[in-house]
């Protein structure tokens, strides 16, 4: 079966990672075999509902916990009986001590990809304090990481894998609902008060591409946000922004809810 490619392409964001999903929804499709693709990204994965409004097609996402940031998803023809059967997952230990050497997920996946793993073999990662880090992985990818040593900056790092069920999972964010008197809607102002971080940090962020807004890439940290804007960081959760009042000073109220 041809799906429509070049209008599900058609102004993509992520082209290559589409019409990769669009060849494994063509054999999906012609082979009545569900199948599971790599892990995407959250604004990969908010294009890839695009493929939800094909008739012949359903899709179910798995990051190994509810309100995974990063997923797999599962194609299989809508006719079918569900498969209630969960991603291939495996879990990942990044060992380390990093009490005089903070470390940022960032470092922990680039150590990753220097051992020849792929980025979308890699789910969700989040830190242990000091302790190094644990991730969500392929079964692939766990095979072949389990025992090797990695490396950020000077401190060694030991890979282990272990089951799902043997991770210490990140708390969930409990929405919250937060205020701020800011003296600017500035892209920079509202994140740094939303994720409480400086704007130096803020900015640095947004230059390496790790913030967004509204799933979209932004550059320009002098961009003035407005009421219904989300800001998405990577790792961190994200931002709505709901109400923006003018101040008699001449400043802005923000109303926020970090999720």
């Amino acid at each position: 079966m041809t799906l429509p490619r070049d209008a599900l392409l058609a102004g993509s964001c992520h082209r290559a990672v589409m019409a990769r999903l669009l060849d494994q929804a063509e054999e999906v499709l012609r082979t009545w075999q569900p199948s599971w693709s790599p892990f995407l990204t959250g604004p990969e994965l908010e294009e890839a509902g695009k493929l939800e409004a094909l008739a012949e097609l359903r899709m179910v996402r798995d990051g190994g916990r509810e309100g995974a940031e990063r997923c797999r998803l599962q194609l299989s023809r809508r006719d079918q009986e569900a498969d209630a059967e969960s991603a291939p997952l495996c879990g990942l230990r990044l060992e380390g001590n990093f009490l005089f050497d903070r470390a940022e997920p960032d470092d922990m996946r680039q150590a990753l990809m220097q051992l020849d793993v792929s980025a979308d073999s890699i789910g969700d990662l989040w830190l242990r304090g000091d302790r190094g880090a644990q991730a969500v992985c392929t079964p692939e990818a766990g095979e072949q990481l389990n025992g090797l040593t990695g490396q950020v900056r000077d401190v060694p790092l030991l890979l282990e894998t272990v089951p799902l069920d043997a991770l210490q999972w990140p708390a969930r964010r409990t929405p919250r609902l937060l205020r701020s008197v800011e003296a600017s809607c500035r892209l920079d102002a509202i994140a740094s008060a939303g994720f409480g971080l400086s704007r130096s940090k803020v900015t640095r962020e947004i230059k390496e591409g790790r913030l967004r807004l509204n799933w979209g890439a932004i550059r320009q940290a002098s961009r003035d946000v407005k009421v219904g804007d989300q800001l998405q960081l990577q790792d961190r959760g994200s931002v709505e922004v709901l109400s923006l009042t003018l101040t008699k000073r001449e400043r802005w109220r923000v109303e926020m809810m970090r999720r």
